[in-house]
């Protein structure tokens, strides 16, 4: 029998190989779907100087079935995506779209007046126009000393 010298480096290499592969882009949909899991929507944020542009990307749901709630430092959404159920007599139906549930919050970096959000769905793009609390001016405070005594 040989002796082989253990490398606890190697190990560790292949556990952040493992790990890499885990969180790689083109398995993480299918990782998901494999679990049961639903997905969330992809949102990208724009800042302006008066506002804070927020598209989420939701085909395939009615705008009645999307749930929206902003607060002044979040955006919380959620919504369902029903299937259609059908029935066929002779044949095998498969479906790669993905049903069920879904809920994302998204952090917001600076405050925004929630009582004048705007809102557009078209094409399966939602597009909200959150506009930004104008902030209070740093103020200067003069500190006087009283002398010790």
């Amino acid at each position: 029998m040989a002796l082989v010298r253990w490398n606890p480096w190697q190990e560790i290499n292949t556990l952040q190989r493992q790990l890499n592969r885990l969180f790689d882009e083109d398995m993480l949909p299918s990782a998901f779907v494999e679990r049961g899991l639903s997905r969330v929507p992809a949102a990208e944020l724009e800042e302006t100087e008066n506002a804070i542009n927020l598209k989420l990307e939701v085909p395939g749901i009615e705008a009645k079935d999307l749930d929206i709630q902003v607060t002044d430092k979040a955006v919380y959404i959620s919504g369902e995506r029903r299937s259609e159920t059908q029935t066929e007599e002779k044949g095998v139906i498969k479906s790669e779209f993905q049903y069920g549930k879904f809920e994302r919050i998204i952090p917001l970096r600076t405050r925004i007046k929630n009582t004048k959000v705007s809102a557009e769905y078209k094409d399966g793009i939602l597009h909200l126009t959150l506009p930004k609390v104008e902030e209070e001016k740093n103020k200067v405070v003069k500190v006087n000393l009283a002398p010790a005594g």
